[in-house]
């Protein structure tokens, strides 16, 4: 079973894909950890993608797609992968869609989590961050995932960890540029969902992200066999 997930920053993709992930025992694969992986490794395309990055420039997609391909080759993909954060924009969704079908690799489902543009920008906000896990979900405008006070102080619901906010989160510039990429429907990421939509071969999943985790892990459940 081979997924892209896409849904906007504050839309718990990350969550869902890691839920998903756990109940099918597949890699949850996110394109920054790839290229962490690989600057990291010193591999080649690694050496590359630094040389992008050491100068600030965007890593272009003939470097960024081969190393995804190569990590969707390893041993831990043989029986299916979630594929989080790429592809970012039409070109890039045509770009993998090529490569896919020329290595033979077969993309089963494609995940929408919808979610208004305004309420996912509170969701950022509002979140916070366990340094022992970033999946453990929290949230201090919404009841079902507020962290619990400790000691006076915060901490994860689900583990008792410390909590943290990402600076980017907490900067309304910062988040309205991310959005403006992903609600983008021309040339942006909700162009590369809809490019999906319109290929044959994998099963498109829209679900709404306002109800809660549980809600919204049951209606991509139900389509995903």
């Amino acid at each position: 079973m081979n997924i892209l997930i896409f849904g906007p920053n504050g839309s718990g993709k990350g969550t869902q894909g890691a839920i998903i992930a756990k109940k099918y025992n597949l890699p949850h694969i996110e394109s920054g950890a790839i290229f962490r992986k690989n600057i990291g490794e010193g591999t080649e395309l690694g050496k590359k993608a630094k040389e992008y990055i050491d100068r600030g420039d965007l890593v272009p997609d003939d470097i960024t797609i081969p190393m995804i391909l190569n990590r969707l080759k390893e041993d831990d993909c043989k029986n299916g992968w979630i594929l989080d954060g790429f592809p970012r924009n039409k070109v890039q969704a045509e770009t993998l869609a090529k490569a896919l079908k020329d290595e033979g690799i077969n993309l089963d489902y494609v995940i929408e989590i919808v979610l208004p543009r305004e309420i996912a920008k509170l969701r950022i906000t509002g979140r916070r961050l366990c340094v022992n896990d970033p999946n453990h979900p929290n949230h201090i405008a919404f009841d079902a995932i507020k962290p619990v006070e400790k000691d006076g102080k915060l901490v994860c619901r689900v583990c008792g960890g410390d909590l943290k906010t990402r600076p980017d989160d907490q900067d309304d510039a910062a988040i309205d540029k991310r959005h403006d990429i992903y609600y983008d429907d021309k040339t942006g990421t909700m162009a590369a969902v809809n490019y999906f939509k319109q290929l044959e071969g994998p099963k498109v999943i829209s679900v709404d992200g306002r109800p809660s985790i549980q809600e919204v892990t049951d209606s991509i459940m139900k389509d995903l066999k």
